[in-house]
């Protein structure tokens, strides 16, 4: 604020200049435990799942189905190694990126090293695939699959981390585990069928298309459907903006009903009407957040690998040559020190799967941030304002109940006669 007679600066309200500012708070949740590990579990499931498709429909592939679903064979070899690559054995400047010795590499899986537009990338997989002019029925089915599969595991992790992050931006206030795994039970059904009510918008439009499409087979055919093709076109643009809407706004419902307690039908009006009302604003703060997140992406993957590296290096100390075999995936072991390696493998993986819980936390945080600031650019809704439910798990306590005696007065229900003409 300024003196006004002096005209001297005493403060600057930054959060109300520049409210972009708040995406600056996303790293600090994005690294708590709670975040860390759901974005961790929830991670491996996807690729667990994806991985499981992949190879399910891996029999009869070709060089046109690689193309299309190559992607997912990556994890179909090891969803774990697919997933813990991203993070190296030591920390830069003594290793690199890359895969550790011994297992399988997962080329092409990790797309954008950042925290934003790589989960962005990842998770959207799929749906981009379908729209391949090479996928065959079985590469449909296999996408179609992964992408339902990745949606019923995100409607669940992605509304807690959404919740836990909406109420702490907004109120400065921390909800427990048993609320926000509530909050994303009783909502799930509301976060799995946001992104599929455009999907069947699609379809709907689609439909027209696909029928007249099987006179083109005829000549005559051909100039029947040239005529009414101005009605193709329409449905093809309805299925443009729904599909930009979607593949734009889809990271906006889950924090949408997080932050509002509301349903589908609301993430989804609120996420088209902020994409098409505000892109410049949600590219503005996407890149913000980009970059903020890369950096703090730097900082816990050499975390992790630093927590891994130096206790491989004071473990060689006593341990001898066996620690650089262990290192080295224990592929020269055999029996009890293979098995003995195999489990220290774990553990280090467990650090690794850790740090890249880090990349989907931060994601649904931003996403989190993000939403209120275009909320606010939109809708002009302050950015404290969320919704709190009731936890049941807490005890109430109210007034007992009362009655009125015989003067007239009102005393406890429960109370004797005696005690309460006494008082």
């Amino acid at each position: 604020m300024t003196d006004i007679e002096s005209g001297t600066l005493r403060s600057v309200a930054w959060s109300e200049m520049c409210p972009w500012l708040s995406i600056f708070r996303t790293f600090r949740l994005a690294v708590s435990p709670r975040i860390l590990l759901l974005g961790a579990v929830a991670i491996l499931l996807t690729a667990t799942m994806w991985g499981l498709f992949g190879w399910a429909f891996s029999g009869d592939s070709t060089a046109a189905d690689a193309a299309v679903t190559g992607w997912t064979q990556p994890y179909a070899k090891s969803a774990w190694a697919a997933v813990t690559e991203m993070v190296p054995d030591a920390p830069w400047p003594l290793g690199g990126p890359g895969p550790a010795e011994g297992y399988p590499s997962a080329a092409g899986t990790d797309l954008p090293p950042d925290p934003m537009f790589g989960p962005w990338a990842r998770l959207s997989r799929p749906l981009w695939a379908i729209f391949s002019p090479h996928a065959t029925k079985s590469d449909l089915a296999c996408l179609l699959l992964c992408g339902i599969s990745s949606l019923a595991i995100w409607a669940f992790f992605g509304a807690a981390i959404t919740r836990i992050v909406a109420v702490q931006l907004a109120s400065d206030e921390r909800i427990g585990w048993g609320s926000a795994l509530r909050h994303a039970c009783t909502k799930w059904v509301s976060y799995l069928a946001g992104p599929l009510f455009p999907l069947l918008g699609m379809a709907a439009a689609a439909f027209p298309i696909w029928v007249l499409g099987w006179p083109l087979r005829a000549d005559v055919g051909v100039l029947v459907v040239g005529l009414a093709w101005p009605l193709l076109l329409a449905m093809g643009l309805i299925m443009t903006l729904l599909l930009l809407g979607l593949i734009f706004g889809w990271p906006l419902m889950w924090p949408t009903i997080s932050a509002e307690g509301t349903d589908s039908f609301d993430a989804l009006s609120r996420s088209y009407a902020y994409v098409f009302q505000r892109p410049i604003h949600y590219l503005f703060y996407a890149c913000v957040a980009a970059v903020f997140g890369w950096l703090g992406w730097l900082l816990v993957q050499n975390f992790a690998a630093g927590v891994i590296w130096l206790t491989y290096w004071a473990a060689s100390w006593s341990g001898g040559e066996n620690v650089g075999v262990i290192m080295g995936a224990g592929k020269s072991l055999e029996g009890i020190g293979y098995a003995g390696s195999t489990v220290i493998w774990f553990w280090a993986g467990c650090v690794k799967l850790v740090a890249v819980g880090f990349i989907y936390g931060y994601f649904w945080t931003a996403a989190t941030a993000i939403y209120f600031l275009l909320r606010r650019d939109v809708d002009a809704t302050e950015m404290d304002e969320v919704f709190l439910d009731a936890d049941q798990s807490e005890e109430t306590f109210g007034l007992p109940p009362l009655r009125t005696d015989a003067a007239g007065a009102p005393v406890i229900a429960d109370q004797p006669p005696e005690e309460a003409a006494g008082n």
